[in-house]
């Protein structure tokens, strides 16, 4: 939902009627993961998906259906399924249901807690004994697994959204622009930093956060705050010692994070750890800097070295091992 929620918000507030489908359950391959959604818009626009192409028409049509009629049901989609478009495929089951004020009144309590960066978990019956039932959502800020609970008399799914990961870019310029953008379409929550108010401008950061300050002091703040935890990414973008040494002290000595990456030429990578390794740091703190920060890819513009980046926070993340700027063999 957390991808679609101002679509949804749109839709909810216009007082008309769309449709939601919810991917609750998978057989075999599946290319979307369980809780995946579409929104089928008043006016027949589609928003996000639950398939990969071959069921979206037959889902389509069932949401259609449900924002005509009202009536929520519980489909399963295969390759016998009239529209299904391939035969390869693994079923598939989901849950359509009219979306408006009417039908979701608790949707406005889920789109403040994501908008608050709050956890927040939605119960929605998909199937019941009793018709009248089927549809109900009840809302908490207690989080769980995304899963379908079977139930003797009814079947409940457990969509639950955590606060999205933070992204934290030190350094206002064209690469911490790049990385901003390619940070939102990952589903982070990013932030952009710099002491020079100038260039602090949340205009040069579209859906950013934007502080002017001392990198290293707002991240002791933030540290202090409870705001840093192990799904955090830092990425030093100022490539200026001044700035970059003192922030990446302070960050060498938080607890793990999901990501730690500093810009710049091999040349700046060598001073860059000549000055950590005189401020104390040993050669097993000092692994966990990503320095020079991404994979080589020959990348040369900014949104090229963001896609750089991002791919090793991505790898990194997922406990994978690529080459990287450290050990790659220059061109000849």
């Amino acid at each position: 939902m957390r991808d679609i929620v101002d679509d949804l918000s749109r839709v909810w507030h216009s007082g008309r009627t769309g449709a939601l489908a919810t991917l609750v359950r998978t057989f075999g391959p599946s290319p979307l993961p369980v809780g995946s959604m579409m929104l089928l818009d008043p006016d027949g626009g589609v928003r996000g998906s639950v398939s990969d192409g071959c069921y979206e028409s037959a889902v389509y049509e069932a949401a259609a259906h449900a924002a005509r009629t009202g009536h929520r049901e519980l489909h399963r989609f295969d390759a016998n399924s009239a529209t299904a478009v391939g035969a390869d495929r693994g079923t598939i089951d989901v849950f359509v249901e009219p979306f408006s004020r009417t039908s979701f009144p608790e949707f406005s309590a889920v789109a403040k807690a994501m908008a608050d960066h709050h956890p927040v978990t939605v119960f929605t019956v998909v199937w019941h004994r009793d018709p009248e039932v089927i549809g109900q959502h009840l809302v908490t800020e207690r989080r769980h697994n995304i899963e379908l609970v079977s139930l003797p008399e009814s079947d409940v799914f457990v969509s639950s959204y955590a606060p999205p990961p933070r992204l934290i870019v030190f350094g206002a310029n064209p690469f911490a622009a790049a990385l901003a953008v390619q940070g939102r379409l990952l589903g982070y929550r990013v932030t952009v930093c710099d002491a020079r108010e100038t260039f602090a401008s949340p205009q040069s950061f579209p859906g950013a956060e934007v502080v002017a300050d001392w990198p290293h002091r707002y991240l002791n703040a933030e540290a202090a705050a409870g705001h840093i935890d192990a799904g955090t990414a830092i990425v030093a973008a100022s490539q200026d010692p001044k700035f970059e040494i003192p922030l990446l002290t302070v960050a060498l000595r938080l607890p793990e994070l999901a990501y730690l990456g500093a810009l710049g030429s091999r040349a700046a990578h060598y001073h860059r750890m000549e000055a950590l390794q005189a401020g104390g740091f040993d050669a097993g703190t000092l692994s966990r800097l990503h320095s020079p920060a991404g994979f080589d890819i020959g990348a040369h513009t900014p949104m090229e070295t963001a896609v750089a980046v991002i791919a090793e926070l991505v790898a990194t993340r997922s406990a994978r091992r690529q080459p990287d700027l450290r050990t790659a063999v220059p061109a000849s």
